[in-house]
């Protein structure tokens, strides 16, 4: 037993001994109580949250000699035979080595036999997602319909990857992330009967590196017992877990908050100079700048800091603005190092991009300032029209319309200028001082139209990419066709190089800022014009169909 690992050796064995759970252990004890077990059920939810576990205390609780109706004496036979692992009839299945269909149809087969010695067979099947849809499939009547000594326990941390069929025959339970107090006050018990002296700061790293996981707390805490010892130090944990708390970030946030660049960049390059890992420097200083959130926005309860910190960010935030909290978060959150782990370069822009102002919106063009006029084709009164007169096409205004042009007769040569129609009212010469421009007629025309200031006004985040330099420069709208739009591109590399993945990201990010509604981006690359078609289109004509 002492050589097992700790999240073997001190691995819950009643239900009342399940961190962090309350939800799922109150409800079993309640059904073990009353009797009314169910044949199958699904628990779900993130790694070393007591899974299994809790799978193989409901299989000792409904086989235990003892009592039968509620917590396992973990005293009797069958209790101590199930707790290390020789119990014949409950089995434990790992889904992600088993999952074939074959393996499905073995496990319906034996299903059909009764127990050996306990009083129901028990099945815990591991990564239950694991299984292919066939073999899932393969077992959906069992689950179902099993035999009455026969209770299924499925384990899962993607309940999504499951079949809804599986689903709908499982009573689902959700193990939730353990809290920190919970882990803390677990680490604490195992610390005490194994004799390791470790202080509340120390536990607070362990526990925050855990991430809700109580298994994995477990395991960095033996870690430490193994390499340091029984006396282990916060400094011991630092190390171990590559955490510098480094007082440099603190330092970093007051920069951010007072729009100091030249003393932020000198604090990154003392990090840098240092050969502290960068990265792990950014997921501290993003701490910090979350703690600064929760403060500004009166969420301290959500902190996870020493009463330093807090005190800190409590200065800070009386200094700093929310939407200057909310920017350095985003940009800092979201900052990826690239292969270069040590470069400080995009540290240094983030700190930049942070603190500097946005650039301004270009100033709108005389031609964008031009209110837009709807043509009116009307026909000339009949004594105005000589009868002499060869009819001739209307030219048309350059605004994209779907009513079909009606041809009109242009009224003879004249010194004197003929007056209006009844009714129809004189329209207003236009010059760029009339007004802002009106919105086009549909938002194809808009992105046709404005198409620079479509780049002009793209996301901070996208201005550094190589995506945005070729929409720049050869893009062109072609369609939109639902949440769709289509840019065409003269040459089919400039296709290629806009379909990767993450350029047609950005393109869809630029475009639907501009737009305000989410799209969806796809290449073609441009035919080659048709001057007969460009003609007959300028006539009036019509595209109804291509092939």
């Amino acid at each position: 037993m002492s050589s097992q690992v700790f999240y073997r050796k001190w691995r819950p064995q009643s239900l009342s001994e399940v961190s962090g759970q309350e939800q799922v252990t109150r409800t079993l004890l309640n059904a073990l109580s009353s009797g009314r077990l169910s044949h199958a059920y699904l628990f779900c939810g993130p790694r070393g949250t007591g899974k299994t576990s809790t799978g193989r205390i409901l299989a000792k609780a409904v086989n235990c000699l003892t009592n039968g109706k509620g917590e396992p004496c973990n005293e009797c036979a069958m209790c101590k035979a199930i707790t290390e692992g020789r119990a014949l009839d409950v089995i434990e299945i790992d889904a992600a080595s088993n999952r074939g269909v074959d393996d499905a149809r073995e496990l319906r087969e034996k299903v059909r036999y009764a127990p050996n010695e306990a009083r129901y067979k028990v099945y815990i099947i591991d990564e239950a997602h694991e299984l292919t849809s066939d073999a899932s499939n393969a077992l959906l009547k069992t689950l179902e319909e099993p035999p009455p000594f026969v209770i299924f326990v499925l384990a899962t941390t993607e309940p999504h990857k499951l079949l809804p069929t599986i689903i709908s025959r499982c009573q689902r339970f959700d193990f939730h992330r353990i809290s920190p107090p919970d882990i803390v006050a677990k680490l604490n018990e195992i610390c005490g009967k194994e004799g390791i002296k470790i202080d509340a700061e120390g536990l607070r790293l362990i526990t925050r590196a855990a991430q809700g996981s109580l298994r994995d707390a477990e395991n960095i805490l033996e870690q430490l017992a193994t390499f340091y010892g029984k006396e282990i130090s916060k400094s011991q944990v630092q190390k171990m877990l590559g955490v510098s708390e480094d007082a440099r970030t603190r330092e970093l946030v007051r920069h951010i908050v007072s729009g100091d660049v030249a003393a932020g960049i000198m604090t990154v390059s003392s990090v840098n100079a240092d050969g502290l890992d960068l990265r792990q420097f950014n997921r501290e200083l993003v701490s910090y700048l979350r703690g600064l959130l929760l403060i500004k926005t009166g969420a301290v309860e959500g902190l996870d800091l020493s009463g330093e910190d807090i005190a800190l960010l409590k200065e800070l935030a009386d200094k700093a603005t929310l939407s200057q909290v909310l920017k350095a978060l985003k940009i800092f959150g979201g900052l990826e190092f690239g292969t270069d782990g040590n470069s400080a370069l995009p540290l240094e822009l983030a700190l930049v991009d942070t603190v500097l102002e946005p650039v301004e919106k270009p100033p709108a063009r005389a031609q964008d300032n031009i209110p837009k006029v709807e043509p009116r084709f009307v026909k000339a009164p009949e004594a105005a029209t000589p009868k002499a007169a060869p009819e001739k096409p209307v030219v048309r205004p350059p605004v994209v319309s779907a009513a079909p042009v009606e041809r009109v007769a242009k009224p003879a040569p004249s010194s004197v200028t003929p007056s209006a129609p009844a009714g129809i009212p004189k329209p207003e010469p236009v010059t760029a001082s009339s007004g802002a421009a009106k919105e086009p007629a549909s938002e194809l025309e808009k992105l046709r139209l404005n198409w620079r200031l479509v780049i002009a006004q793209a996301p901070p985040d996208t201005l550094r990419s190589n995506a945005i330099a070729v929409l720049r420069s050869v893009a062109k709208v072609s369609a939109i066709e639902g949440d769709t739009v289509v840019i065409a591109f003269k040459y089919q590399n400039f296709v290629e190089k806009i379909s990767l993945p993450e350029n047609q990201r950005i393109a869809e990010k630029i475009i639907g800022n501009y737009l305000g509604r989410p799209v969806h981006v796809r290449c073609t690359q441009e035919a080659e014009p048709n001057h007969l078609v460009e003609e007959a289109q300028r006539l009036g004509a019509q595209i109804t169909e291509e092939k």
